[in-house]
C-alpha cells in the first residue's frame, strides 16, 4: 500500500474526486495537521435528507411491483439489483433531477392516495357492520318518530340480553316491544312505550346497553347498507386502480436505483470533506493507494487538467493503512469467514491460505459422508459458479462449502460411508460408532483420537504461523522462541500420542515424543522472560510452563470434530438402515416411502451437519488457531465510491 499527498485548487475538488473514484483504488483518510490549513466543514444533512425520500420512494414502489406480481403469478427482473450500469450512465444520473423528482412526487402521491383509501375501506367496513343489521328496515328512518303520546325507539341490543330486556319491558304497562332482526352478536329491537312509562322504559333500556339507531331522514336501513357496500366497491376498485397505476411505474425502478446511487456517492464526496484540509484557496488530500494502482491514478489525475501536485510515498511505521486482501480464486471464498472475526491488520500476514486449508479439512471431516460432500460439492460449486464474475457473500460461503465438500468425499471414502452406506468390503479408517483405541491404557474411542491429532497439527501449524510473522519483522529470536520452540512442543505431543495408542505398536515414538515435548516444554520456560529482569524471568518461565494446561484445554476442543461427525454419522446410517429395508421389500408403496425417507431424512441431516459444522469449525480457527498469532484488528481497503447498494458500475475504461 501507497501513500497519496495531493494539493490542488478548491474549486477542482469535485473534478479530482470523481477522478479519483474512476480508479476504484483511493481509500481517503482524515490528514494530519497542516500549516495554515484548517478541516473543512461541509453541509450533509440536506443530501441526506435528499437520499432518504428517494430511498422510501423506491422502496415502496419496489414492494409494491413486488407485491402485484406476486398475487398475478407473474416474473421479471425489473426488481434485480446489482444489473450493469456503465460510468458515463451513473455519472449522468445526476443531472436526471428534473424526471426523478416528477417521479418522486407521482409515487408519493399514489402512495397517499393509497394510504388513504385503506383508512377509508376500514371506516367503510365499519359502516358495513353497523348498517348491516338494519338491512332489513325498509322504512324510513323518520317512520320511527315519537307521536303526541308515545314514545318511539329504534336500535340495537346485544342478543344475549335481548330476550331478558323483552321480558322487562313487557312488565311494564303501555309498552310493548318488536324483534325487527337478529345477528349472531345483537338484535334490532322497536320500542314503543306511552310517555307515562317513558322514565321506566328508558331505564331498562340503559341497564341492558340499548345502542339508539344512528340514523334518521328519508333513508331507509335497506338503503343505508346498499350504499356502504357500494362505496365499498367504490373504494376496492380505487384502490385496485391505484395498485396498477403503480405498478407501471416499474420501468422507473432502474433510473431510481441509479440515481440513488450517484446521490450516495456525492454524499460520501461530502462527508469526505470532513478529512480534508483546506486553505484560503486550496484542499489538502491523503489517501492510501494499492501499489500496483500508482500508475493508473497518476494517469487519470494527470487526464483531468487540473492543476494538482501529488506524490506518492511509502506509510510510515506509524500509519495504520487499510488491509486489502489478495488471494486466489479458492482462498477468497474463505476471507469472509476471517473478517467475521476481524479483518488482518495491513502489518501482518493474510493467514487465510492456511486457514482455508484446515477449515476444509475439518468440515470434511464432521460431515464424514462422500454422498454429503458430493451434494456439496455440485451445490455450492455451481452457486459459486454462476457468481464466479461478480461474487457475494453468499456466493463465497457456498464457495467454501464446496471445497469442503471435496475433503468430505475424501473422509467418506476413508470412512466407508455414502449417504450411511458402506461402498467398500473394508474401510481405512476406524469405525466411529464401535472402535476403540488404548491410549495409555484406557479404552478410547478411536475417531477421537484421530481427531486430537489433528488439533495437535493446527496448533503445529498455528505456532509456524506465528514464528513466520516474527520473522517477516526482523525478529528472528522471537519467531524461535515464541514460534518453532512450540511448534517442537506441538510435534512431540503428537509423536507422543500415537506412540501410547497400543494399537499402533509404535511405543518408540511415545519416547520421542515425550523428550521432544519435555526439552521444548523446558526451552520455552527459560526464554519465555528474555526481555525481562531477574523476577520476571521467573513469572514468564512459570506461566510458559502453566500455558501447558491451556495447551491440553486446546486439544481437547478437537474433540467436538468428533462429537458432530458420530452424531451426523449415527443419523445417516439410521436413515440408510430403515430405507434400505423399505425399498428392498420389493412393495411399490414401502419403496416409495424408503426414497422419500432416503431424501428427507439425508436432506435434513445434511443441513444440520453444516450448520454445526460451519458454526464450530469457525469456532476451532478463531480460539484455537488464530490466538497463536492471529492480531486483527485491521480495516478493509474501502475505495471511494465504492458503496452502492444498487447498481454494479463497470470501469471507466470498459466504455472504451
Amino acid at each position: 500500500m501507497r501513500k497519496l499527498n495531493l494539493v490542488a485548487m478548491s474549486y477542482d475538488k469535485d473534478a479530482i474526486l470523481n477522478a479519483l473514484q474512476r480508479t476504484c483504488a483511493v481509500e481517503i483518510v482524515s490528514h494530519a495537521a497542516a500549516e495554515n490549513a484548517v478541516v473543512s466543514e461541509y453541509e450533509t444533512e440536506g443530501l441526506k435528507a435528499k437520499v432518504s425520500s428517494v430511498e422510501a420512494a423506491l422502496s415502496a414502489l419496489c414492494t409494491e411491483t413486488e407485491n402485484y406480481e406476486k398475487e398475478h403469478a407473474m416474473k421479471s427482473d425489473v426488481l434485480k439489483d446489482g444489473f450493469d450500469v456503465s460510468y458515463s450512465e451513473f455519472m449522468a444520473a445526476k443531472d436526471d433531477e428534473a424526471r426523478v423528482s416528477a417521479t418522486l412526487e407521482r409515487i408519493n402521491a399514489l402512495t397517499d392516495e393509497k394510504n388513504s383509501l385503506k383508512a377509508e375501506l376500514v371506516k367503510c367496513a365499519r359502516s358495513i357492520g353497523q348498517a348491516e343489521i338494519y338491512a332489513t328496515v325498509n322504512e324510513p328512518f323518520s317512520a320511527f318518530a315519537d307521536t303526541r303520546h308515545a314514545r318511539v325507539r329504534l336500535g340495537t341490543v346485544a342478543s344475549t340480553g335481548a330476550e331478558a330486556l323483552k321480558a322487562a319491558l313487557f312488565e311494564t304497562e303501555l309498552c310493548d316491544v318488536k324483534t325487527l332482526n337478529a345477528t349472531g352478536d345483537e338484535a334490532l329491537l322497536l320500542v314503543v312505550s306511552h310517555k307515562s312509562v317513558a322514565a321506566e322504559t328508558e331505564g331498562a333500556l340503559s341497564s341492558f346497553g340499548f345502542t339508539a339507531c344512528p340514523y334518521g331522514g328519508e333513508t331507509t336501513g335497506a338503503e343505508v347498507y346498499a350504499n356502504a357496500l357500494r362505496r365499498k366497491e367504490e373504494l376496492l376498485a380505487a384502490l385496485k386502480k391505484n395498485v396498477f397505476e403503480t405498478y407501471e411505474m416499474r420501468s422507473e425502478i432502474r433510473p431510481l436505483k441509479i440515481y440513488c446511487d450517484r446521490l450516495s456517492f456525492e454524499l460520501e464526496k461530502a462527508e469526505t470533506g470532513e478529512k480534508l484540509r483546506t486553505t484560503e484557496r486550496t484542499f489538502l488530500l491523503q489517501a492510501y493507494v494499492p501499489k500496483e494502482a500508482e500508475a493508473t491514478v497518476e494517469n487519470e489525475l494527470k487526464g483531468t487538467g487540473k492543476t494538482t501536485f501529488f506524490e506518492f510515498f511509502d506509510p510510515a511505521e506509524e500509519d495504520e493503512p487499510p488491509t486489502l486482501l489478495k488471494n486466489n480464486a479458492v482462498v477468497s471464498n474463505f476471507e469472509s469467514i476471517t473478517n467475521t472475526y476481524s479483518t488482518p491488520n495491513y502489518r501482518e500476514f493474510d493467514p487465510n491460505a492456511v486457514m482455508a486449508f484446515f477449515y476444509s479439512l475439518f468440515m470434511g471431516f464432521i460431515i464424514g459422508d462422500a454422498g454429503y460432500g458430493l451434494l456439496m460439492t455440485l451445490v455450492g460449486g455451481w452457486l459459486w459458479w454462476k457468481n464466479r464474475g461478480r461474487p457475494t457473500g453468499t456466493s463465497r460461503l457456498a464457495g467454501a462449502f464446496a471445497i469442503g465438500g471435496l475433503f468430505a468425499i475424501l473422509w467418506g471414502a476413508l470412512f466407508n460411508s455414502l449417504f450411511g452406506f458402506a461402498i467398500f468390503s473394508k474401510t481405512v479408517m476406524p469405525n466411529p460408532q464401535t472402535d476403540m483405541w488404548s491410549l495409555a491404557g484406557i479404552a478410547v474411542p478411536s475417531v477421537l483420537v484421530i481427531s486430537m491429532v489433528l488439533g495437535v497439527f493446527q496448533l503445529f501449524a498455528g505456532y509456524i504461523c506465528r514464528a513466520w510473522q516474527q520473522w517477516r519483522r526482523g525478529d528472528i529470536i522471537g519467531g524461535i522462541c515464541d514460534g518453532v520452540i512450540w511448534a517442537f512442543f506441538s510435534v512431540g505431543v503428537g509423536l507422543a500420542v500415537v506412540g501410547f495408542v497400543e494399537e499402533a505398536n509404535v511405543p518408540i515414538l511415545g519416547t520421542v515424543g515425550g523428550i521432544t515435548a519435555g526439552v521444548s516444554l523446558a526451552l520455552a520456560m527459560l526464554t519465555a522472560g528474555r526481555k525481562e529482569k531477574l523476577f520476571g524471568k521467573f513469572t514468564k518461565g512459570f506461566g510458559a510452563a502453566y500455558g501447558v494446561i491451556n495447551y491440553a484445554s486446546d486439544i481437547l476442543s478437537y474433540a467436538r470434530l468428533y462429537g458432530l461427525m458420530l452424531s451426523g454419522a449415527v443419523i445417516g446410517q439410521i436413515i440408510a438402515t430403515y430405507a434400505g429395508g423399505f425399498i428392498v421389500s420389493g412393495r411399490v408403496p414401502m419403496i416409495v416411502l424408503g426414497v422419500v425417507l432416503l431424501i428427507v431424512g439425508h436432506g435434513f441431516n445434511l443441513v444440520m451437519n453444516l450448520l454445526g459444522a460451519y458454526i464450530h469449525d469457525a469456532r476451532l480457527q478463531y480460539v484455537e488457531f488464530y490466538g497463536r498469532f492471529f492480531e486483527g484488528e485491521g480495516e478493509l481497503f474501502t475505495p471511494l465510491g465504492s458503496k452502492r447498494k444498487y447498481v454494479y458500475l463497470l470501469p471507466a475504461n470498459a466504455e472504451k
